[in-house]
């Protein structure tokens, strides 16, 4: 389900992904299908992740890569999530053939 809430969504950032929800920031992000398959490949995520680990996840990998970074943009597109979404967010496909658990090939 994709909603619509600027304040939601970070300064910065044109979309986030809460288990079952998509927070856009822009009305018009909707026709953006490159965003929205990025968005749904985090729902995937999060689903076979059981939600919750999924956070906890992404929260100490973020803390580990701004770490190695140290620049909060660099730390967050490095997080293996978000390099599987970005990878692959062109494909819109992509989902169809994506196997179990393939975030780990972007650790």
């Amino acid at each position: 389900m994709i909603l619509i809430s600027k304040y939601l969504v970070p300064n910065g950032y044109l979309g986030i992904t809460v288990f079952p929800f998509v927070f856009l920031k822009y009305r018009s992000s909707k026709k953006d299908n490159v965003l929205v398959n990025h968005e749904r490949i985090h729902l995937k995520q999060q689903l076979e992740m059981l939600i919750i680990p999924f956070f906890i996840w992404y929260f100490i990998e973020f803390i580990i890569r701004l770490l190695q970074y140290k620049k909060w943009c660099l730390a967050y597109q490095n997080i293996s999530f978000e390099r599987e979404a970005y990878t692959n967010e062109k494909d819109l496909d992509y989902l169809k053939s994506r196997s179990f658990f393939s975030f780990i090939r972007y650790l």
